[in-house]
């Protein structure tokens, strides 16, 4: 399967995961590698609240990490439903050393938000143009 590189859209990742859930065999191939720009634009685009509420996708490799977009939703869903993107590496001494920066984002849980700690690749961590 061909997705393009640039630039890099739901639709593409969509299509990806779809791909890999129907056909067991092609899970093993490798994620896109992910550039900056990728990153910004992928974070840029609107998302189907109720298509995504829940799902937990990889959208990629940066610098060789997995980078991944959570869609969690705790109170009035599908409306409150928030993205959250991320490395799939925990925070602190790891994100580090992978090129990550460890940032607050916030969380719906219950009917209200808590902040919680996500290792965050830099171009879209606040202070960065974010």
């Amino acid at each position: 399967m061909a997705i393009a590189a640039h630039p890099l859209d739901l639709v593409g990742l969509l299509a990806l995961a779809s791909a890999a859930l129907l056909a067991p065999q092609r899970v093993s191939a490798a994620p896109p590698k992910l550039s900056d720009a990728d990153l910004i634009a992928y974070a840029a685009q609107p998302f189907d609240h109720m298509a995504m509420m829940g799902k937990r996708i990889t959208i990629g490799l940066y610098r060789g990490a997995p980078v991944i977009a959570e869609f969690p939703c705790s109170d009035i869903c599908p409306q409150y439903t928030t993205r959250l993107i991320h490395f799939d590496i925990a925070p602190g001494a790891a994100c580090a050393a992978a090129g990550g920066v460890t940032q607050l984002r916030r969380v719906p849980f219950s009917i209200a938000m808590v902040e919680r700690e996500f290792c965050i690749p830099k171009p879209l961590a606040a202070g960065n143009g974010r």
